[in-house]
């Protein structure tokens, strides 16, 4: 007896998707979001920039209270570009990919001076704008404006490779996944569709146990109709991600101070504070005390610090000294009191240290 055909090695089997289908779900199923305008309102241009800088990497979840507290802080773009980035800094801490706050606070003063604080339309000049790549432009477009854009983001992706089910593995797929999602786009409510992608993405069509009878694309799903959907998308093997290790120094005056000190401005955590620690290295620091700040009876605490960034993982001893409430911070450093620290833009692996106070 011949076996059956494998439907998702020829996708022309299936119909193709019809974009107002996934509009008629979506007005039914659409998500209620802080950053999302009501049915029928315009997006605000501001707030659709905020959230999407906000939202790559991080969840909806742990985004929702920060989105909250900028707006309510930072009402409009102007606002925000005055703003020291200090104290951008300082209200980000905690929601991770440090990189992604300094480069809200260069795009909202180039919006302001380049463009009298207004947004532009079109993707090509949202591209121009400091921190602003090809998916927050085409999101921005198409979400705040109306315009035919594809922000092809985890969702889209996922959605996309189990539609055409698309052999090619992650991430060489991109391109053509790209390519796929600008031949689904409607003729008009392009923000909608956008969303509605999205939504697609985060409810029905997750990335283990997709509930495919409630897609409004399951008659047109290749990788349904050959029953591998969870297949999608094909990912390459990751390589194993590498530890360093460090040597964190909690200096602690007599009055409760902690002594810290700003990073660099740029790389890894830029501009955020910390406690002064040794270089982040592969192997075992030798010598940590030729690293330490100021000359102090150093004693190791028995409580390592352990953080997992995206491209390693880390692991830091905790070297803790007791000084006297006259110590001097050295240059670069300062001291800081317990209650001024959440003026302070200290990054969850600092306060994971702070926390063996």
């Amino acid at each position: 007896m011949q076996a059956a055909a494998n439907p998702a090695a020829n996708p022309s089997r299936v119909p193709p998707p019809r974009p107002a289908a996934l509009l008629a779900w979506y007005d039914r199923h659409r998500r209620r979001l802080p950053w999302r305008a009501p049915p029928g309102e315009r997006q605000h241009p501001y707030r659709v920039f905020l959230s999407e800088i906000m939202l790559q990497q991080t969840t909806v979840v742990t985004v929702a209270p920060y989105y909250a507290a900028f707006l309510a802080r930072w009402p409009e773009v102007e606002a925000l570009a005055a703003a020291p980035l200090e104290e951008v800094l300082s209200a980000w801490a905690g929601l991770g990919y440090y990189a992604r706050a300094r480069n809200l606070h260069a795009c909202a003063r180039a919006v302001v001076e380049r463009h009298d604080g207004r947004f532009p339309p079109d993707e090509a000049a949202l591209l121009a704008l400091p921190g602003i790549g090809p998916y927050t432009a085409a999101a921005i477009a198409s979400i705040a404006f109306d315009r035919r854009a594809a922000p092809v983001d985890g969702n889209w992706e996922r959605v996309i490779a189990r539609l055409f089910a698309v052999e090619e593995p992650m991430p060489k797929a991109r391109t053509r996944l790209r390519a796929l999602a600008l031949t689904l786009l409607p003729d008009e409510r392009h923000g909608d569709f956008a969303q509605a992608m999205m939504d697609l993405g985060a409810t029905i069509c997750s990335p283990r146990k997709p509930a495919c009878a409630l897609c409004p694309w399951n008659d047109a799903c290749a990788a349904r109709a050959a029953g591998v959907p969870e297949r999608y998308p094909l990912k390459t093997a990751k390589a194993a991600r590498p530890t360093r290790r460090g040597v964190a120094f909690l200096a602690v005056r007599a009055d409760g101070a902690v002594l810290v000190r700003s990073r660099p401005p740029r790389g890894l955590l830029g501009g955020m504070s910390e406690v002064p620690s040794t270089p982040w290295e592969a192997a075992a620091v030798a010598n940590a005390a030729v690293h330490a700040p100021l000359p102090a009876s150093w004693m190791a605490l028995n409580a390592p610090v352990t953080h997992v960034f995206s491209h390693f993982a880390l692991e830091l001893d905790v070297w803790r000294a007791e000084l006297p409430s006259s110590a001097v911070a050295p240059a670069g450093h300062r001291w800081v009191r317990p209650e001024d620290f959440d003026a302070e833009a200290f990054p969850s692996v600092m306060r994971k240290v702070l926390a063996r106070l």
